[in-house]
């Protein structure tokens, strides 16, 4: 009866590891440890000063329950001197219920012409969690004979 108890108990064991080390793999590989990337795009990319420009950021990929990407601040630098930020009034945070915001919009106006970086970037407080810049050609209107 002693070999029987000690199988048993020796097999417990090794389901019991077994079972660590499958749950601390999907904690590891878990989507919410999953980092979404950040995409810029603007509209026009060539215009003709003055200009309104739509800048769109999206989030891809990742999860939809990133904690750190919850409730952020989001920051347009225009690169003509002109920067504006939102920042959304969220509920606190809730594992499995909060989502994070994937797209975000803004319309600028440009009124000289030149090449401009516009960057975008999504805060929390003053820590940047991710960034991506685009370029938009501002041309004159008196290049044109206008």
């Amino acid at each position: 009866m002693t070999s029987i108890h000690a199988r048993g108990v020796l097999n417990l064991a090794l389901a019991l590891t077994v079972t660590s080390v499958l749950q601390a793999a999907d904690q590891k590989d878990s989507p919410k440890n999953d980092r979404p990337s950040l995409a810029l795009r603007l509209a026009p990319q060539t215009a003709i000063a003055p200009a309104r420009v739509t800048g769109s950021a999206e989030l891809r990929g990742g999860s939809d329950n990133f904690e750190d990407y919850y409730c952020v601040t989001a920051e347009w630098d225009w690169n003509d001197g002109t920067v504006s930020q939102s920042t959304a009034d969220c509920d606190p945070f809730e594992p499995g219920k909060s989502e994070i915001r994937r797209r975000y919009t803004a319309e600028h106006a440009f009124q000289s012409s030149g090449a401009y970086r516009v960057s975008f970037r999504l805060k929390r407080k003053d820590r940047v969690l991710a960034s991506a810049t685009a370029i938009v050609q501002i041309t004159g209107a008196d290049r044109f004979g206008y």
